[in-house]
Formats: C-alpha cells, structure tokens, sequence
C-alpha cells in the first residue's frame, strides 16, 4: 500500500462532496493511486473554486450548494451499491451522508464531523450540543454490523496522527528496553501507553509557511479551509481528560453521557492557549483547537474499570498556524467572532516554509518524545500537483483511508484508531517529507518566569493547568 504504483481496480463511482484545497489536493492522488477513468468521478460542491482544477483531470464539476433540502436528490442518483462518497465539504452534516451512504450501500470516508451550515454557532443550542464529542457520538450512534464501510475522520488530524501515536509508543518502547512488537488490539494499546507511563498526548503542530501578498487589515488568511478553521475554531476547546488529572479547570464541563473520556472549556478554543514544543520551533504557544482526535484516541487508550477509568491520557491539539492566520484570529476575536469579510485561502500563494505537524508523547522514563512530518512548501510541490505542505498532510491520508475503506468493505463506521497504522504509513509516508522522532527535555514548567506568580503544580509537570496559558 505505498510508493506510486496503483493501489487497486476500482470500478464504482466516486463522489466528491466538496472541493477547496483538500478536494483539489485529494483528486490527482485518486486517479495515481486508484486504477479508475475520470468519467468514474463527479463533484458536487457549493461554488465555482476549483472548476479549473477539475477540467484539468476531466472530471464532471457541479457547483450546487448541498442543503437540507436538496442533498438527496442531488446525491441519489450518483450513488448506489459499491460507489463511494469522499467529503471533503465544510457545512454539510456528516451524520446526514454516512446515513444516505448506508441506505445505498455505498462507502464513505471524511476529515472530520461536520453539522449542516451554522451548526458550530448555533446560539439556539447548548455548548455541549455543538462540540466534537457530541458530533462523534452521534456518527458512533451509526454503526451497524455488516454496513457499508464508513471511515470517519481520517485527515492529517484528525486521522493520521492516530497512527503517528501508535508509531511513537512502539519508538519509547523500543528505546526504553521494552519488547519489541506491536499490540494486536485496543486494550494492548492501551497497557503500552500506560506502561511507558504517558501521561500527556499534544498532536503539536507549527505551520511556517508565508505567502504574499500577506495578510491585509479586515482579512482572514489561511492555509486550509477558512471557513473549517472559523467554525472549529469557534467551537468549545475540548480534550480528553486525563486520569492523572487534578485540578479540573474552572471553565471545564463534563458530559453526562456517552464515553466521558473528554471534556470541553466554556470558551471558545481559538483564545484558549497552552504551551507546546517541536523540535524546529522549540517551545511554542498554540491554539487548543477541538479535534476529534482528543476525544478518540483519550478513548482508545483508557483503561477502564468499575467507577471509572483507571488510566487515560490528556490529549488536545495545539496548534500554532501560519503568522497570518495567527493575525487573523486576533482579528476575528477582536470583531467578537464574526468573520472577516475578505477571506484568503492561500496555495499557489506560498513562498517558503514548513508545516512541522506531529504528537508530542509526554511523562514516560526519556520525558517527552515528537514523531511527525516536517514537509515544505518546496517538497509538497514536486511530491503532488495543486497541493501546498499543510494539504497534502491531509489528501495522502484521504487517500490511503479510501484504499483501505475499498479493501475492507461491510466494516460499518470506523475511526482512525480502527485502521492498521502500518498500512496507513506505508502508504502516506513518501508524501510527509522528513519524518523524525526527537526527544526532549522541554516539560512546560521550562523557563517559566519568577516575575508572574502563576498557580503551578510544579510537583508533576504534566497536568493541564501548567500546559494552559493564563
């Protein structure tokens, strides 16, 4: 499932719900991967972006916003038994299309959750209704035994750096003296983290890239989707909650159902921050972004028994994104989280830089230990056309998702942690760039000033309140 050979035959139709940078990147990695004719394929999607990209490819274009209203007469007649639906869409509900996909048998692969347009702000409802684990919990509600296969999830996070995390544990592992050999199942996973003593999970991310012209007063820029990192970024912060945990957050809220492996703040995660390292940036401070990964993989990973859980993992993004976009959402909070509006999707735009995206493993013997991806600008290029570094860290895995979803049908709805990791990276690792594992010393108690008197547990440096920004 790697290098640049076709993968498979393929002889079903695709259909792609969405068509910004993750679409446009995803397509030409479709037709080299998936031995399929062009004729195979149609997007549907809410504007005229991208048109080009698709009549390059000879790929049938059409420009119809999916609504509540329409999505089933648009998507019927383009799926059936043994077709496929990728959505690479902001807006449209995900729960809408994987249960469409179940009654036409067809299977279904996404990068995260999606509500219908306004479902992220939608002042009607309560905070808990509009995090990701409300939204996971509802697509889990949909599995099924012996349905279509449905991956949900499976970008670069969340989606890839599920398998990165199974990858760093075997790496501490390793290093630490500890058998060799991966874990056959979920509970295995779970005894590895807990016996190498992993407290804390960061998917810690710094996206260096710089386009120009840069940024202008009344202007969101950005890498991906602007309008998937608005609406996330106006969600709660979420993550999941680590057993070790002691001083719960005066803003935090817990879930009165479902797996109760996550919690969310009462405030938006785009002005919560916490401190962060990789290793080209050094220490950093990002933005605690809710992602489905906290919640899945604090899930996969606990160890539970009666009365609760007996070991669990802290994990949450932490996500310092290109200086423009750090400006932009200054910007946007400054205007109370209403959008800017001009808005820049920037691609073709980018000069230089890097996106550094991988999880930061933290409290084992060696300290903290960063597996990931150090992919420029430059190399995303010449690896794949109409991709920059932070897209192709997103389509290699759409794609490597949808070879695995047409390998493995009747599988019903799958989250990344589901999917063999070895697989996967085989498959995305030519398209990452560098990939490196580096250990650290750096905890986030490191160069803290005596000037501030902050409210530290100095004692274990590995709970929340020390990583959070006051």
């Amino acid at each position: 499932m790697g290098g640049n050979r076709k993968a498979l035959a393929f002889s079903g139709r695709i259909v792609m719900v969405g068509f910004g940078s993750i679409g446009q990147g995803t397509l030409p990695l479709l037709l080299r991967h998936i031995d399929l004719k062009p004729e195979q394929i149609s997007i549907v999607t809410g504007d005229e972006k991208g048109r080009k990209v698709a009549a390059e490819h000879g790929v049938a274009f059409h420009d119809t916003p999916l609504t509540p209203a329409n999505y089933r007469a648009l998507l019927e007649p383009r799926l059936g038994r043994g077709d496929l639906l990728i959505n690479c869409s902001t807006d449209v509900s995900s729960i809408a299309l994987i249960t469409l996909c179940q009654e036409c048998g067809a299977a279904y692969i996404d990068t995260c959750i999606e509500p219908w347009a306004g479902g992220y702000t939608d002042a009607s409802t309560t905070p808990a209704m509009r995090t990701n684990y409300a939204l996971r919990e509802k697509a889990l509600a949909l599995k099924h035994p012996g349905a279509p296969t449905a991956v949900i999830t499976h970008g670069a996070n969340p989606g890839m750096v599920s398998h990165l995390v199974k990858e760093a544990l075997l790496h501490i592992a390793r290093d630490c003296g500890r058998p060799a050999g991966a874990p056959k199942d979920r509970a295995g996973w779970a005894r590895l983290a807990r016996d190498l003593n992993i407290r804390t999970i960061h998917i810690a991310e710094r996206d260096s890239q710089v386009a120009a012209p840069r940024k202008s007063p009344g202007e969101f820029v950005n890498t991906w989707s602007v309008e998937g990192f608005v609406g996330e970024g106006c969600q709660p912060a979420e993550l999941g909650w680590g057993s070790h945990e002691r001083h719960f957050p005066a803003d935090g809220c817990r879930h009165k159902t479902g797996c109760k492996a996550a919690i969310y703040l009462a405030r938006p995660g785009a002005s919560t921050r916490v401190r962060t390292w990789t290793p080209l940036a050094g220490p950093i401070d990002g933005f605690l972004i809710t992602h489905s990964e906290s919640i899945s993989l604090a899930d996969y990973l606990s160890i539970d028994e009666e009365g609760g859980p007996v070991y669990r993992p802290t994990v949450h993004y932490a996500y310092h994104p290109s200086d423009d976009t750090v400006l932009s959402v200054h910007e946007l909070a400054g205007r109370n989280w209403q959008m800017q509006a001009s808005h820049r999707l920037v691609k073709d735009e980018i000069v230089s830089g890097v996106d550094e995206l991988g999880v930061l493993l933290m409290g084992h013997a060696k300290g903290a230990f960063w597996y990931g991806s150090r992919l420029s600008i430059q190399e995303a290029r010449r690896l794949a056309p109409h991709n920059s570094a932070t897209s192709l860290q997103v389509t290699a895995p759409v794609v490597a998702g949808v070879i695995w979803a047409l390998r493995h049908p009747g599988r019903g709805v799958v989250e990344p942690e589901e999917l063999d990791h070895e697989q996967i990276l085989d498959f995305i690792r030519p398209y990452l760039g560098e990939v490196v594992g580096t250990y650290s010393e750096w905890t986030p108690l490191a160069d803290r000033s005596v000037l501030f008197e902050e409210e530290l547990d100095r004692e274990d440096p590995w709970q929340f309140k020390n990583f959070r920004v006051a």
